[in-house]
């Protein structure tokens, strides 16, 4: 149970930062690149850097697909 409410803290904290970085996208967005690029690092032995991990998937994800949508 703790390590799921520390999950969720982390995706929500990475989802925050990624919102200051990238406004234009809907937040609903965010979390959701979020949580697949969290839950595609979770089986690997990285737990100390999950968040940051998770998060530069999520920019390298993201600025590629603002990129094709432009």
């Amino acid at each position: 149970m703790t390590r799921e409410v520390d999950d969720e803290d982390t995706i929500r904290q990475v989802v925050d930062r990624l919102q200051e970085k990238y406004p234009e996208v809907a937040r609903q967005e965010l979390e959701s690149v979020a949580r697949e690029e969290f839950h595609s690092l979770a089986g690997r032995p990285v737990r100390d850097y999950l968040s940051i991990l998770t998060e530069r998937a999520a920019k390298k994800r993201l600025k590629r697909d603002i990129k094709e949508s432009s």
